[in-house]
């Protein structure tokens, strides 16, 4: 009986967070089929950009990234994060204590077994990364934990 009323909490579950993602695709303004995205993006910018994945932690050149700019998607160029927002987290990952309003859209992730808060671009619904609430203290208290290869960065010019 219990195996029964736990494999029915799975199934519901997981339709649930379909629907979910489903509904998500649907509203980004930018909508292209996996084959033009394949097209597009190298091959780990659709892993990660197009099937929420992560790059390895201290991969990303713009990790170490200094210069003054702005950071804008890698799949279709909405700007996303300021550079004078970013932050060493010490993660490995580009981090930032704020978005740019209005660019990043939010969903919940249930992907480990517990809800994190999921960023992706509000324009193409690219996958980004995920916010935290361990940034600093002094601004937002946010950590937005970007993957660097989702990102192209435009110097200040």
């Amino acid at each position: 009986m219990k195996k029964g009323v736990l494999l029915c909490s799975i199934v519901v579950f997981v339709s649930c967070q379909a629907q979910t993602k489903q509904s998500e695709k649907k509203s980004f303004p930018i909508q292209k089929t996996e084959t033009e995205w394949k097209k597009e993006l190298s091959e780990m910018e659709f892993f990660v950009l197009r099937k929420a994945g992560t790059e390895r932690a201290f991969s990303s050149e713009l990790n170490n990234n200094h210069a003054e700019g702005v950071y804008h998607c890698a799949a279709c160029g909405t700007p996303l994060f300021n550079s004078e927002n970013k932050f060493d987290s010490g993660t490995g990952w580009p981090s930032f204590d704020r978005e740019i309003e209005g660019n990043v859209a939010f969903s919940v992730d249930y992907n480990l077994g517990y809800a994190r808060t999921e960023e992706h671009c509000a324009t193409c619904g690219g996958h980004l990364g995920h916010v935290f609430n361990d940034g600093p203290r002094k601004t937002t208290g946010k950590r937005h934990c970007i993957n660097g290869v989702a990102l192209d960065f435009k110097p200040k010019n």
